[in-house]
């Protein structure tokens, strides 16, 4: 997940996939706000808009024609909600990076984006260049959650450290401390890299930690595991 420490990235800034334009496709159902951002988009070097809807009901189809990098996608359509043009792409498109444009940045809405398999969540009155910063991290595997919600997402109160899951039950936790810590860092977009510096602990036993935590949940892509990680359940039994 990209969050603040990349903004410095300028609107202009060049952003390819293979030396190939990335090609965007807008789904909003208010044309004004539509002309805004493709008008936005269109000033990204490197950025080409291939299309775009306000129906809702067109929005997988045209991304099945077009085969987008990208989907900009407003989550509040007429005809289908966001969420649900989410799962369709998903299953259909799965090429297809889904990038949320919303209203809303409340993070019962970002989370339930991501789990349903969107890559990033950017609120529209966030500063136009994060835009450029939310198309390149979904174009390079990463997420993106805007600044301004990624702390909300995962203000939730801990337990005591005497209370931990598993105690009283004599059950095994699922999750060891330190693949909490590592699910909480992937939820908060830190790499591989990054999280190795910030636990003071190698790159290979990070990589151990996501293997076991992919294994014990039955995850096959990383991408299924910073869904998860999102969601925020680590400090209770599965």
């Amino acid at each position: 997940m990209v969050m603040s420490q990349k903004l410095e990235a300028s609107v202009n800034a060049p952003i390819e996939a293979a030396g190939k334009p990335i090609r965007i496709l807008l789904a909003d159902d208010h044309t004004l706000v539509r002309a805004g951002i493709r008008s936005l988009v269109e000033s990204i070097a490197g950025v080409d808009v291939v299309g775009e809807t306000g129906d809702g009901a067109a929005v997988v189809g045209l991304v099945e024609v077009q085969e987008p990098d990208v989907l900009l996608l407003d989550l509040v359509m007429p005809n289908m909600h966001g969420i649900d043009i989410i799962r369709r792409c998903d299953d259909r498109c799965p090429n297809t990076r889904v990038l949320v444009l919303s209203m809303h940045a409340e993070s019962e809405y970002v989370r339930e984006a991501m789990a349903v398999g969107a890559t990033g969540f950017l609120v529209k009155d966030s500063a136009p260049e994060e835009l450029p910063v939310a198309i390149w991290a979904v174009m390079n595997g990463d997420t993106f959650v805007s600044p301004r919600v990624s702390r909300a997402m995962f203000d939730v109160p801990r337990r005591r450290c005497t209370d931990q899951p598993g105690e009283q039950n004599g059950r095994r936790p699922l999750f060891t401390p330190r693949q909490r810590d590592v699910l909480r860092a992937l939820a908060n977009g830190r790499s591989t890299k990054q999280i190795a510096a910030d636990l003071d602990i190698s790159v290979k036993t990070v990589e151990t930690h996501r293997a076991r935590i992919m294994q014990s949940l039955g995850i096959k892509s990383a991408n299924a595991l910073v869904r998860f990680a999102v969601r925020g359940h680590y400090d209770s039994n599965h």
